[in-house]
């Protein structure tokens, strides 16, 4: 049983899951496996180049992203179990017992899930038929879909990040998605009480 997986290894996946591995010397954290399916293979970044995000030098490519991602996570946050070719094709539960059967015909049990996977229709997923509308803010020309939530939860324990989410396709905006709801993850682990988590070169 995972506390926690995360489906994608895209932008907003990743980093969720960088995110919630560094929380590992957290009280509330310490014991807490978490999943990440790293399938990237349909990832948007698979043909970016990037000369506008944040803190990225210009003319880094999406590809060279995806790889350098996971061998940071490996890396950094080795407790942080990456899932490689593995993909989702249905969920089912609730919080504390959701189940993920995946391509393979295998299941996954988790506590949490959280899906961060592209905006592309068909939507792959069988489950969550119920959740899924035309994106907010997308071009209807795209044809693009999302999962209605509010504030990144789709329903108790079940969490959408990225473009899925409904917000626009920046590199930016998928990454502070993903960072987003793993602090309302770890919040939820502490009881309620806000968590945010820094490095400092002081320390």
């Amino acid at each position: 049983m995972f506390d926690v997986l995360i489906i994608g290894g895209g932008v907003s996946g990743m980093s969720c899951a960088l995110l919630l591995g560094s929380a590992q010397h957290k009280p509330f954290a310490a014991d807490k496996k978490i999943g990440v399916l790293t399938h990237q293979k349909a990832s948007s970044l698979q043909n970016a180049v990037f000369h506008n995000a944040y803190g990225i030098a210009a003319g880094t490519t999406g590809a060279s992203l995806l790889v350098e991602s996971k061998t940071h996570l490996a890396t950094s946050y080795p407790h942080v179990i990456q899932l490689e070719n593995l993909k989702i094709t249905a969920i089912s539960g609730d919080l504390n017992h959701f189940t993920l059967t995946t391509h393979t015909g295998e299941t996954l049990a988790s506590r949490r899930v959280v899906i961060a996977i592209g905006a592309g229709n068909p939507f792959p997923i069988a489950g969550l038929e119920s959740y899924v509308i035309p994106h907010q803010k997308a071009h209807p020309d795209k044809n693009r879909l999302q999962l209605r939530n509010t504030d990144h939860v789709v329903k108790p324990g079940l969490y959408v990040c990225g473009t899925l989410a409904g917000w626009r396709s920046q590199l930016a905006i998928a990454a502070g998605s993903g960072a987003s709801v793993a602090t309302d993850i770890l919040t939820e682990w502490n009881n309620g009480i806000p968590v945010q988590v820094h490095d400092s070169v002081n320390h």
